[in-house]
């Protein structure tokens, strides 16, 4: 049979050495990993690192961010594509984000879609610092100008507010060529742009229906970094790599809702409460304590007023003096309508998705309040009533004398009575006669201390 390797046929034959077989072999590995590996004019093929921004803006979202984009630097990613859909947010995360996105090291495309996607209030501003800003059909953005809900600013604040966030803007925009005065209409006026007239307009880079034809489009193009500098955007073939949010970050996006910290809030309320009412549960108590440090810790990440806290804290007070003072259930209502009103508004949020919803205020300032006076009326109830178990449960009771109470050897009267159906041995400060009605004053071991009752109590 034919060899398949007819130098290893000249081996054994003895017509060429063993270091020149070994030279062949090593010659030939060679030559396969060079075919293996791609061609020197052939690149790699690049990787875009996308990170999804589907939320309301807010620390989470600003960690999030971060992390992302220090993903897509140390896989030295051809570009960072964030995928956009947004009602806006809080100012100070917004410029954290702002911040990230300026200072990355790899371009950022920033990309509004898919239709029906927004880039409201805040993330106008995020579209606008990216290095490429896009959109799909049927999305829009704008409406940034700056909010501080539930406060009616004098015109010098609103002027400073407007005037801030005015520079803040233009000191990107500018250098990104973009249209500076639609950006700043966009605050001033609070004007939202569909996407065929933010690119009519000059405020963004390009109009694309989907992620494909977007990285097609961009392909081979030049864009100018924040720095001055420009980079060429390698976008063929490239590999779609997503940066997937932690799960930290996946449990704290949820809580930023302020309905659950709420309902968080006030269900660990009422389980600590029922651990204090029925002691030993362990259940009820170690459950409440979470639920209510969870709340504790996702309301201290949102905005909170001050006044709206002092009305909860009034609210309580209220309900618990509804239990002392017969007011005929005037203040438990005072104290229902301060705990509605002060959950209602509790988080500062600029836009309505942060803030508590009416119905979860009514929900659950009504159930708690109604909740809070019952549960606590009861345990006052049950401390005020008369013990019925134990020696205490004996004092107070009547018994009749089964025989003489006289002093027998003794100067104290002593003598079995029957109280409650059992005998038991007593002692009265002066005799008694047999028959006679009795009431326990006292209990001393398994003695009873009795004395006589007056005839009309008798």
């Amino acid at each position: 049979m034919r060899s398949r390797h007819p130098w290893l046929s000249l081996v054994r034959a003895g017509a060429l050495p063993p270091a020149a077989a070994w030279c062949v072999a090593a010659a030939l590995l060679v030559l396969c990993l060079l075919g293996a590996a791609p061609a020197p004019g052939e690149p790699a093929q690049p990787v875009v690192t996308v990170i999804h921004l589907d939320t309301t803006i807010q620390p989470v979202s600003a960690w999030y961010l971060e992390r992302g984009l220090q993903q897509a630097e140390q896989a030295h990613a051809a570009a960072v594509l964030l995928l956009m859909n947004t009602p806006g947010g809080l100012l100070e995360s917004m410029r954290e984000m702002v911040h990230s996105i300026l200072a990355s090291p790899v371009p950022v495309i920033v990309y509004v879609a898919p239709a029906g996607s927004r880039a409201g209030s805040a993330g106008f501003f995020l579209l606008e610092a990216a290095d490429v800003a896009a959109m799909a059909p049927g999305t829009n953005a704008g409406a940034a100008h700056p909010v501080i809900e539930g406060k009616t600013l004098d015109p010098i604040m609103k002027q400073k507010l407007e005037n801030d966030a005015t520079a803040f803007l233009r000191s990107f925009v500018s250098l990104r060529k973009r249209n500076l005065n639609a950006a700043q209409d966009a605050v001033l006026n609070s004007k939202s742009y569909s996407e065929a007239e933010a690119m009519q307009l000059g405020l963004l880079t390009l109009v694309a229906p989907d992620v494909p034809s977007l990285l097609h489009a961009l392909d081979g193009q030049t864009v100018t970094r924040i720095s001055g500098k420009t980079a060429v955007l390698h976008l063929h073939n490239a590999r779609l790599v997503d940066a997937a949010p932690s799960l930290r970050e996946q449990i704290l996006g949820g809580l930023m809702d302020p309905n659950l910290a709420v309902l968080l809030l006030v269900a660990g309320a009422l389980l600590i409460y029922l651990e204090f009412n029925a002691p030993g549960t362990i259940i009820p108590g170690a459950v409440g304590t979470l639920l209510l440090v969870t709340g504790l810790f996702a309301l201290d990440l949102l905005p909170l007023r001050y006044t709206a806290i002092m009305l909860l804290v009034a609210a309580l007070v209220l309900l618990l003096l509804e239990i002392k003072v017969p007011s005929h259930g005037i203040l438990a209502a005072l104290g229902i309508l301060c705990l509605v009103f002060g959950l209602l508004t509790l988080v500062n949020g600029p836009i309505p998705e942060m803030q508590v919803r009416l119905a979860t205020a009514l929900g659950v300032g009504m159930g708690f309040g109604l909740i809070t006076v019952f549960l606590v009326r009861i345990a006052l109830r049950a401390r005020q009533n008369k013990v019925l178990t134990g020696a205490a449960a004996m004092i107070g009771a009547l018994a009749v004398a089964q025989e003489p109470l006289a002093a027998q050897g003794s100067p104290t009267p002593r003598g079995q009575v029957l109280v409650r159906g059992e005998l038991w041995l007593a002692e009265a400060p002066s005799p008694v006669p047999a028959g006679e009605r009795v009431k326990v004053t006292g209990v001393r071991g398994l003695t009873l201390l009795v004395e006589p009752m007056p005839f009309r109590e008798a």
